[in-house]
């Protein structure tokens, strides 16, 4: 059984918060008779309360799998999860994922005609909001005047700096991932009154700006690079972070900073300790968290602590099907639902190893993409170990998800420095690339001696697919809604079509727009 970096301790009261309406009340009081200066009334309470600011990445309710959800206007709470309902909106959206599945709402993410009232986006923009608010009230909760009222002091104290400085961080990521899908969405923090006037909007380039200032001032708060718990933040999360939105900061703001995205993905290359892995195919394995020199910060599943019908359960059955054979992947029945198009499959040469499909359904053509057995599968995710053992429950994975692992650093800083102006060194990028070339092939064959943009954005397809990084790559590409690159039924069309420019950003809920007058709705939705 794995060992997690914490005791998902999920009964925390205070935490248990009625999302029906998000933009209603962003920042909610307790629905229940246990309140916030019960729970935090001592340095054991705050640590149960943190547990759930980070259980929440890999929970959807109090009760797993299912029961007490966290979020009481997705009605299946198994499609309430973040990473199940951020990966469908960054990969079902492209080249990288179809599926077969008629459930509605989610065909629409293939066929780029979503609407403000699909049921996934207002998913996935009420559970950021969520993960922020848990996050805004422990930082509320562990201000040096709240520790001090409640007479915790010495280490105590500094502990909870530390948790208050991660769950900072926390919130940071949340709007990073809403300033990406959603532009300018509704902006809470702590400093928001509970009660107070509904929520205002800050644009792209502010919030943007905040999220920058944010990881800035906590990076001297942060544990050292390496010296936390495994999968707690530290300070090479925070750089990871700023790298990849500088990287896509000409898109955010229109004001590109590429030497900035070279800084500090340079920053985190450069931490003592940081290695690849020496086989790409256990990066995705039922226990990837066992000396994992790659990852920089993981969502941790547990097939026996974290259940829940989302993250990597869901990645991992959803892509076996047809004649796959069920046992090799460590699980318990094939859902039968994701695959990949052709356009992935064709970036891999010969020998590289990082190619992980399943080709023996009825071939690399989807003709209908609600027959699972069109198109290859994807085998790159597997409860298994290395030693081919099953994970600790056939339903639900032990899989850990990265939101960052060093690969992505590599292949920011050859980007930023190949489009920067006297950016890095190329040379040094080039030997970062060839660095993964070298993992994949095994050897130097497939060893480059110079790059351009576009090989970024295919090296980045073949090293990084199906870990939520597509759609944002394809839109800095300008490469999304554009009609000079086309996959499989983009724009529900079969050989793909071009679509409206101003689908590179999602829509605001409805719900949101029509209950809160201080929001506007993103162009043309």
């Amino acid at each position: 059984m794995k060992k997690n970096y914490f005791k998902l301790v999920v009964a925390t009261g205070c935490l248990i918060l009625s999302m029906a309406s998000c933009t209603n009340k962003l920042d909610l009081l307790p629905t229940n008779d246990i309140t916030s200066e019960q729970v935090y009334k001592t340095a054991d309470g705050y640590k149960l309360a943190f547990a759930k600011v980070y259980g929440s990445f890999a929970l959807t309710g109090n009760n797993g799998p299912a029961g007490n959800r966290d979020i009481l206007a997705i009605a299946d709470e198994g499609f309430s999860d973040f990473l199940r309902l951020y990966w469908c909106a960054q990969e079902l959206s492209t080249d990288e994922a179809v599926v077969a599945w008629g459930d509605a709402g989610l065909p629409d993410f293939h066929k780029m005609n979503w609407t403000s009232n699909n049921p996934f986006i207002k998913g996935l923009y009420y559970r950021s909001f969520y993960q922020i608010t848990l996050c805004n009230d422990f930082i509320r909760q562990s201000s040096d005047a709240k520790l001090a009222e409640r007479g915790i002091t010495g280490a105590d104290a500094d502990n909870i700096r530390r948790y208050r400085a991660e769950a900072r961080f926390l919130r940071a990521f949340q709007y990073s991932v809403l300033m990406d899908l959603f532009g300018k969405p509704a902006f809470i923090t702590d400093e928001t009154a509970i009660g107070a006037a509904l929520p205002t909007q800050k644009s792209r380039t502010e919030l943007f700006n905040y999220i920058e200032s944010e990881l800035k001032a906590i990076e001297s708060q942060l544990a050292a690079p390496r010296s936390n718990e495994y999968g707690r933040a530290d300070k090479a999360a925070a750089w990871a972070l700023l790298a990849r939105i500088y990287l896509n900061a000409q898109v955010y703001t229109g004001t590109p900073k590429f030497a900035e995205a070279a800084t500090y993905s340079k920053m985190v290359i450069d931490v003592p300790g940081y290695q690849l892995l020496n086989n790409y195919s256990r990066l995705m394995r039922a226990d990837n968290h066992i000396n994992n020199t790659e990852a920089i910060l993981t969502i941790n599943y547990d097939g026996v602590k974290t259940q829940n019908w989302g993250g990597t359960t869901f990645i991992t059955h959803a892509a076996v099907g047809g004649n796959m054979t069920v046992s090799e992947f460590g699980i318990d029945y094939a859902w039968g639902g994701t695959r990949v198009t052709k356009n992935i499959p064709n970036l891999f040469t010969a020998g590289d190893n990082r190619a992980q499909f399943f080709t023996g359904n009825n071939g690399i053509e989807i003709n209908d993409i609600g027959d699972f057995k069109d198109g290859y599968a994807v085998t790159k995710f597997k409860n298994v170990t290395a030693t081919n053992a099953a994970g600790s429950n056939l339903t639900w994975v032990d899989i850990d998800f990265p939101l960052f692992r060093l690969a992505e650093q590599y292949l920011i800083y050859a980007e930023a420095v190949k489009r920067g102006n006297n950016v890095g060194s190329e040379a040094t990028a080039i030997g970062y690339l060839n660095l993964l070339r070298q993992r994949a092939f095994g050897n130097a064959s497939g060893n480059i001696n110079s790059y351009t943009v576009d090989y970024i954005l295919d090296e980045r397809g073949r090293e990084l697919y199906w870990e939520g990084f597509r759609r944002t790559d394809l839109i800095r590409f300008g490469k999304f809604t554009e009609d000079t690159y086309l996959w499989p039924w983009k724009g529900d069309v079969k050989n793909g079509k071009g679509v409206e420019s101003w689908r590179k950003v999602y829509p605001i809920p409805a719900d949101d727009i029509n209950s809160n007058p201080n929001l506007t709705q993103n162009p043309n939705y």
